[in-house]
């Protein structure tokens, strides 16, 4: 499994929330709403530092990462964090792994 965000979605991150160096962004699976491939689910996110990391990737010196408790809800995924502008807000795309 892996993240990989865009160029606006950094940007949206890096303005929005105030990530830093000294920050890193978690998503989670969270109670509530619908992805592309969960219903009654959908993907929150929280600034805070990594513990227990499934996996992460480090951009501009800011970790965005999944925690392992995690797993259930991006096994067999990887997820593609881009930024709708109308909405003003990140938009979480679920790609099944080969």
């Amino acid at each position: 499994m892996k993240i990989d965000l865009t160029e606006n979605a950094i940007k949206w991150f890096e303005k929005e929330v105030g990530v830093s160096k000294d920050s890193g962004v978690c998503f989670m699976g969270k109670v509530y709403g619908k992805t592309d491939v969960h219903e009654g689910f959908s993907v929150g996110m929280s600034i805070c530092q990594p513990e227990d990391v499934l996996t992460k990737i480090e951009i501009n010196e800011v970790t965005y990462f999944i925690e392992k408790n995690d797993d259930w809800f991006f096994s067999g995924y990887d997820l593609k964090v881009d930024y709708n502008k109308e909405s003003d807000e990140p938009v979480y795309t679920f790609i099944k792994q080969i």
